[in-house]
Order: C-alpha cells, then sequence, then structure tokens
C-alpha cells in the first residue's frame, strides 16, 4: 500500500518511502500507475492474526505478542536473538499502529479499510468495527472481490491484498463503499459475538466467521501426507498450492507439530529447521 500511494519500492517507515529497490527504471511507466490518493505515510498496519488464539485478550497483551513471535519462530529458519528481537520489535511496531490510527480518527480524518474474505481479515475488520462506537467521521470500506477481468479477456483471481501488484490497487478504488455508522455497530456486534464463544480458531464458513476448533483444518494435512517421505515444506506448500483458502503455512506447520505429538505423523529424518524435516504419516 505504501508502494501504491507512492509509486515507489520502499522500505516502510512512518515518514513514508524511504527506498527504491532493484532497478527504477523497471518500474511501470507513470502513466500506467494512479497512485492511491493520500501519502504513505498515512497507511497503517494492524496485522495481529486475530483468527488464532484467545481473543478475549487483548490486542497488545503480552499473550498476543507471543503468539504472533511464535508462530514466526516455529519454523527455525532463523532463531537467533537477534532475529528474535528484530521480530519483537515490529510486533511492538504494529501495536502502536493502532494508537496510530486513533489519532487520525480523533483528529476527524476519514479512513478507508482494505479487506479480503480471509478469515485473518474479516476478523481484522469486525474487531475494529468494534473500536470505532462513537467514532463520527467517514469510514470507507474496499472489498477484494472474487474476480476481476482484464482488457484481454483473462480472469484474475486475487486471494488476499498482497496478490495485488502496487500500481493495480486503484483500479480496485471502484469498489469502494462507505460503512454506516449502523453497519459498523453490526459488524462490531458480530466480532463481541465471536469474542463470547472464543474458540481457538476462526474460519470463513459458507460465507459467515464462525468460530471453529483448533484441529478445523487437520483434514488437509491428512488427506495430501502419505506413507512415502515427504519433506514438511513440500508438504505444506501442496496445501497451500491446492486448497487456497489463506491460511498461512505457520499455521499448518504448527498443526503438524500437533499431529507429530499425537502419533498422527512421524519424523522419519529430522532437522533443526522444520520445514527441511522428512515426515509421513503416522
Amino acid at each position: 500500500m505504501k508502494c501504491a500511494k507512492s509509486r515507489k519500492a520502499v522500505i516502510s517507515g512512518e515518514d513514508g518511502p524511504t527506498a527504491i529497490f532493484g532497478n527504477a527504471a523497471l518500474l511501470p511507466p507513470r502513466e500506467a500507475w494512479i497512485p492511491i490518493p493520500g501519502h504513505a505515510g498515512e497507511v497503517v498496519c494492524l496485522a495481529y492474526m486475530l483468527d488464532v488464539g484467545d481473543i478475549r485478550e487483548e490486542f497488545d497483551s503480552a499473550y498476543r505478542q507471543e503468539l504472533i513471535l511464535s508462530m514466526y519462530l516455529q519454523s527455525g529458519w532463523n532463531s537467533s536473538k537477534r532475529f528474535r528481537q528484530e521480530l519483537t520489535e515490529g510486533i511492538r511496531r504494529n501495536i502502536r499502529e493502532y494508537r496510530r490510527l486513533m489519532e487520525f480518527m480523533e483528529n476527524g480524518e476519514p479512513v478507508r479499510i482494505w479487506y479480503s474474505q480471509t478469515p485473518y481479515s474479516l476478523c481484522g475488520l469486525y474487531w475494529l468495527c468494534s473500536r470505532m462506537d462513537g467514532q463520527e467521521q467517514e469510514v470507507y470500506a474496499v472489498e477484494m472481490p472474487p474476480y476481476t477481468e482484464c482488457s484481454d479477456g483473462v480472469i484474475i483471481t486475487h486471494h488476499s491484498w498482497g496478490n495485488v501488484e502496487a500500481e493495480k490497487f486503484s483500479t480496485f478504488l471502484k469498489y469502494q463503499r462507505r460503512l454506516s455508522a449502523n453497519e459498523r455497530r453490526m459488524l462490531g456486534s458480530k466480532w463481541m459475538e465471536l469474542t463470547e464463544d472464543n474458540s481457538p480458531l476462526r474460519a470463513v464458513v459458507n460465507g459467515e466467521l464462525v468460530g471453529v476448533p483448533e484441529d478445523f483444518y487437520d483434514f488437509l494435512i491428512l488427506r495430501e501426507i502419505t506413507e512415502a517421505p515427504v519433506k514438511e515444506a513440500r508438504l505444506i506448500g501442496d496445501i497451500l498450492g491446492k486448497y487456497p483458502l489463506q491460511v498461512g503455512d505457520w499455521w499448518y506447520a504448527f498443526r503438524i507439530e500437533q499431529m507429530i505429538r499425537a502419533g498422527k505423523i512421524r519424523v522419519l529424518q529430522d532437522a533443526k529447521q522444520k520445514y527441511t524435516r522428512m515426515i509421513c504419516r503416522g
């Protein structure tokens, strides 16, 4: 989004773009890139993984911070003290982003929320609406459509905003709509219902965001794993490719670890970096 607002590939910074990656000449021509209104310093990211874990705990609680950290660290790719410190600071920075958003709103700035039908994105939308009760300024939402059709007739499916090129973001502004105060209250009440349920996981079922058991996606792992040895990274990649549910690789890795402990999956060749170990059906 910072790129979409600035027409630059950036290293994030609260004051806007700070660097360009690679050859700037390879960027799309200026006439093909319509920036999103505003500037990169206005972009706020609320990455709290609210589709996972206890949501009765506050988003900035030590519990939520440790949960996010553990998900990033579990692969074992880099467990150094420095890497852990960098992740911890990144998580804390995201928490500060919420306070920055509230400052924008207190100053009467209009807000635009970009969301999709993925569980983590809907959780973020509902949670944020629950926090907006009593706010009077304009709030807009841009929902990712199921697909877009290019001028050459090609159909493109985007599963999340992370799959959209920066220069294409502005083409989705036609889907923008204003969220009324009543609609925000309705979405916020849905978050309160999810909080009362407080299942360990939230998923989209028949178009509805609902609480589900922790093993909800386990059947996909059991469907793909066989008695033949396979590298864990390959198994997770196959699942992500065949079932684009926008469940993170870290979640499947977490569940594989639980299934190993339960004897449903066997480790044939262990490794410090868990994604590289060889596993098979138990």
